[in-house]
C-alpha cells in the first residue's frame, strides 16, 4: 500500500464530493466530516515468554444520530487512528444506507493474531474491552469482529465486558458464536449480502447469473461465503487471491473450471484454508489450481470482480488493466477503490456496487443479532437469512433507481441516500 494513502482522507474526499452535490449546508457538513469521539489507549499484554508487550488500540465513534454505534474490531498489524476513522465513517453511511436504527463505529489493535498464542490473543482481547468498557453497551456502541477478529474473540470481549458491569449483557458485542448469545446465519452474512446484491445486478444488466464468472480478492469470511452463493447460483468462481504469511506476500490460485467451495468455506471439513483464510499451496496445486501473482484476481476476463480484503486495492495505478469483458465491481471490502479510480470505472461504463451497500450484510445481520439478544429469543438460518435476502434487495434497488433517475454514478447515489438520512436526524435532535 502506498505510504501516502490516508483513507480517512478518502472517506473524507469522497463525503465532500456527495455534500456538493446535495447542497449540504456548511454546518452539517462540518459535523459529519468528523468522529463524535475517538480513543487512543494502550494495552500491555503479558506475553507467554513472561514479557510484557504494549499493543496500541483505538476506539472511534463517528455519528451515533440514528442509533448505538456499530462497528467491528480489526486486528491488523499495520492498523492506525486514521484507518479506524475512515471504517467508523463508512460505517454511519453503511446503517444508514441500508436503513438500520445505528450509527457508525470502528475499533482496532496494531497486532498480528498470527504471530499471536490463543492465550496472547484473549490477554490482548480482555485488556482492550478494560480500556474502552466505559463507552461500549447495548445502548451505546456495540462492537463486532472485523479484520483477524473471530467470534472467540468477541467471546472473551462479552465476558469481560459483563465481569466488570456485573450483569449479563450479551448484545454488547455482536459477532458471536451461536450458543453464546451469537446469530444463525451471522457467519455467511457479509458473503451473501454481497451476493444478494451482485445477484440483484445481473437483472439489471439482464446478465444471467448461471452464465457468470467471478474472481474474488481475499479467502476470508467475506470472501469464502462470497463464492459459496456465486457457485450455489450457478455461477463460477474461477481465481481468487490470499495473503501468506510464510511468504508475507500475496497469491491468485486460479482454477477455470471453478474453485469449489468446499475447498474454501471455514465450515468444510475439506477446506484447504487456515483460520485466516490463507490456501494451502501444495494443496491447491494438487487440486490442479494454478498460483500467480497476488495481483492477478483483479485482470481475469470475468463478469464481476469482487475486492473483499482491504482498501485502497483499486487505484490509478491499475484501474486501466481491468479487463473489458467486466462487467460488475462489488465491493465486498471497505474503501477499495479510490476516487481516482472511480472516474476510469464510469468511464469503462462497469456498474459498480459501492462497499456502504456490498457489504453491509454484515452489520445487518449484526443488528438482527442484537435484537435476538435484546429479546432473548432467536431465529432459524432460514429466517437469518431471508430477513438479509430483503433488507439488501430493497437496499440496492433503492439505490439503483436513484442512481437511474438522477443519472449519477451508483457511488454518488448511496452516499445521497445515506448522508440526507443522517443529516435528517441530526436536524431532528437539534444537533445543526
Amino acid at each position: 500500500m502506498p505510504k501516502e494513502f490516508n483513507a480517512f482522507k478518502m472517506a473524507q474526499q469522497q463525503f465532500d464530493a456527495v455534500a456538493e452535490k446535495i447542497n449540504l449546508d456548511p454546518g452539517t457538513r462540518s459535523l459529519l466530516r468528523e468522529p463524535e469521539r475517538e480513543i487512543q489507549f494502550t494495552i500491555p499484554v503479558k506475553m507467554d515468554n513472561r514479557e510484557v508487550k504494549v499493543f496500541k488500540g483505538f476506539r472511534v465513534q463517528h455519528n451515533t444520530s440514528r442509533g448505538p454505534g456499530k462497528g467491528g474490531i480489526r486486528f491488523h498489524p499495520a492498523e492506525t487512528i486514521d484507518t479506524v476513522r475512515a471504517l467508523a465513517t463508512w460505517m454511519t453511511w453503511k446503517c444508514a444506507a441500508v436503513d438500520i436504527p445505528l450509527g457508525g463505529s470502528k475499533g482496532g489493535i496494531a497486532c498480528d493474531p498470527r504471530e499471536m498464542s490463543e492465550g496472547e490473543q484473549e490477554r490482548l482481547c480482555r485488556g482492550y474491552i478494560r480500556k474502552v468498557w466505559e463507552f461500549i453497551g447495548p445502548n451505546l456502541d456495540v462492537p463486532a469482529p472485523d479484520v483477524m477478529t473471530t467470534g472467540q474473540h468477541m467471546i472473551w470481549m462479552m465476558d469481560e465486558y459483563e465481569t466488570i458491569a456485573r450483569s449479563k449483557q450479551p448484545g454488547v458485542i455482536t459477532g458471536k458464536m451461536v450458543g453464546v448469545g451469537g446469530s444463525l446465519g451471522r457467519t455467511e452474512a457479509t458473503g451473501y449480502g454481497a451476493i444478494y446484491a451482485v445477484r440483484e445486478a445481473f437483472k439489471d444488466l439482464e446478465i444471467d447469473i448461471r452464465d457468470a464468472t467471478a474472481s474474488i480478492q481475499g479467502s476470508g469470511n467475506v470472501a469464502q461465503f462470497a463464492c459459496d452463493l456465486f457457485t450455489e447460483y450457478g455461477g463460477k468462481v474461477i481465481a481468487m487471491a490470499c495473503w501468506d504469511n510464510k511468504d508475507k506476500k500475496a497469491y491468485t490460485y486460479t482454477s477455470e473450471n471453478g474453485i469449489d467451495p468446499k475447498y474454501i468455506v471455514s465450515t468444510s471439513p475439506e477446506r484447504i484454508t487456515d483460520k485466516f483464510g490463507t490456501i494451502d499451496a501444495e494443496k491447491a496445486k494438487d487440486l490442479g489450481w494454478k498460483q500467480e501473482n497476488g495481483d492477478a484476481w483483479l485482470f481475469k476476463d470475468v463478469a464481476v470482480i469482487i475486492p473483499a480484503a482491504t482498501e485502497n486495492t483499486i487505484c490509478a495505478d491499475n484501474v486501466d488493466m481491468i479487463s473489458d469483458i467486466v462487467k460488475i465491481i462489488a465491493e465486498g471490502a471497505n474503501g477499495p477503490t479510490t476516487p481516482e479510480a472511480d472516474e476510469v470505472i464510469k468511464q469503462k461504463d462497469i456498474l459498480l456496487i459501492p462497499d456502504i451497500l456490498c457489504n453491509a450484510g454484515g452489520v445487518t445481520c449484526s443488528y438482527f443479532e442484537q435484537v435476538q439478544n435484546n429479546m432473548n429469543y432467536y431465529w432459524s438460518k432460514e429466517e437469518v437469512l431471508e430477513r438479509l435476502d430483503s433488507k439488501m434487495t430493497v437496499a440496492y434497488r433503492r439505490v439503483s433507481d436513484l442512481a437511474k433517475e438522477k443519472a449519477v454514478f451508483t457511488r454518488d447515489a448511496v452516499y445521497m441516500i445515506a448522508i440526507q438520512s443522517v443529516a435528517l436526524a441530526c436536524r431532528l435532535r437539534g444537533l445543526i
